[in-house]
């Protein structure tokens, strides 16, 4: 195909591809296997101080879908530095350092946005979404008409295994690739209202919320809920990856990125509908893995060094005031959370709570979804 979408790709989705992987260097640690990289480092609750929960709780009962999230002030980040604990250093420095923070009670989506409630929503508004849109020359002077296409980023296993220093070899972009259609014009959501909706960018997650009567969460309100009230945790469920065996999340186990490279041992190849998991202690499903989620905030890779500096417990951050990524000063991001189906051992652990990932605003993927919170 002429070199057709290499204009939308590059301009598009080249920075967002790294949403997980932040222009890392691989080395060949980054092949120890599961049992090595997921060993709980010794000073991992170091850090950490108590937790403190807000003790109001409403009377009356939470919107649908909705749990009481009660706030409180806790201990936010990690002290984790290194990618799948122990292969990829340096990466997880943006989560760092640990800093003391309060956040007032809020509900929260105990799911993340599904294809059927978010097509509710474009029913009731006929909203199209970013992916649906022709980009214009406005956009992007410098492309030729016949690149300019409506489609999104999905992700694509390599024939055989790669070097994981590149991750342009294994996403595409993908003309004709929305939320209706995730993996492309031909593929659908039909039995599949229970998945996750993807392929959405900021401006499309925030006017779902607005249509719905919600906010997006701010980047300290969806980590303390993910952390379920609990102190200082790798996991949304804990210390161990996989407690009594049994994976708590959808995310990527074989060798990736190859095709048929994951095994599916936690019971799905690909993302997942939605509540196949625990849930957390608040009653939150899918905090972790399945898709990414958008939060309000701007990402900046410095904002929690400033926070520290502070000395002060922060109330209610709503994140920095500009976006700052000195690895990509061009592109304007805000933060994902929670990692995804595609979060492995080997490459990309951001599935650990604390953890941070990145967004180009306008930018969507396959992997890419949200969730709601709402003022009490």
């Amino acid at each position: 195909m002429k070199n057709k979408t290499f204009w939308i790709f590059a301009l598009l989705t080249l920075s967002i591809i790294s949403i997980a992987y932040s222009y890392t260097k691989f080395t060949n640690k980054a092949e120890k296997t599961a049992v090595e990289c997921h060993e709980t480092p010794s000073n991992i609750e170091s850090e950490f101080k108590p937790t403190v929960e807000n003790k109001f709780k409403p009377t009356e009962k939470a919107p649908k879908g909705m749990v009481w999230i009660p706030g409180g002030e806790f201990s936010m980040g990690t002290n984790v530095e290194d990618e799948s604990l122990c292969s990829i250093k340096g990466v997880t420095k943006d989560a760092a350092p640990i800093h003391r923070v309060y956040v007032d009670g809020y509900y929260m989506d105990e799911t993340e946005v599904t294809n059927e409630e978010f097509e509710k929503f474009v029913k009731a508004t006929g909203y199209v979404t970013v992916a649906e849109q022709k980009p214009t020359k406005e956009e992007f002077p410098t492309a030729n008409e016949e690149d300019l296409v409506t489609g999104s980023v999905v992700f694509t296993p390599t024939p055989s295994a790669v070097n994981l220093n590149n991750f342009l070899q294994w996403w595409r972009y993908e003309p004709g690739a929305d939320w209706r259609h995730p993996e492309g014009p031909q593929s659908n959501i039909i039995g599949k209202e229970k998945y996750p909706v993807v392929h959405v960018v900021y401006e499309d997650a925030a006017a779902y919320a607005k249509w719905a009567g919600k906010r997006l969460p701010t980047e300290a309100e969806w980590e303390f809920a993910a952390r379920g009230g609990k102190t200082g945790n790798l996991y949304a469920w804990g210390n161990d990856l996989k407690p009594k065996g049994k994976f708590q999340a959808n995310i990527y186990q074989g060798h990736f990125p190859i095709k048929d490279g994951d095994t599916g041992e936690d019971g799905f190849k690909g993302i997942a509908p939605t509540k196949q998991y625990a849930p957390n202690a608040y009653g939150l499903y899918d905090i972790a893995g399945n898709v990414w989620e958008w939060v309000n905030d701007w990402y900046s890779v410095d904002y929690y060094k400033s926070l520290a500096e502070s000395g002060k417990v922060t109330k209610n951050p709503q994140g920095p005031s500009a976006y700052y990524d000195p690895s990509d000063p061009s592109e304007i991001k805000r933060v994902h959370r929670g990692g995804s189906f595609l979060c492995t051992d080997q490459y990309c652990t951001r599935y650990m709570v604390g953890t941070r990932g990145k967004g180009e605003i306008r930018s969507a993927a396959n992997h890419v979804g949200f969730r709601c919170v709402k003022s009490k």
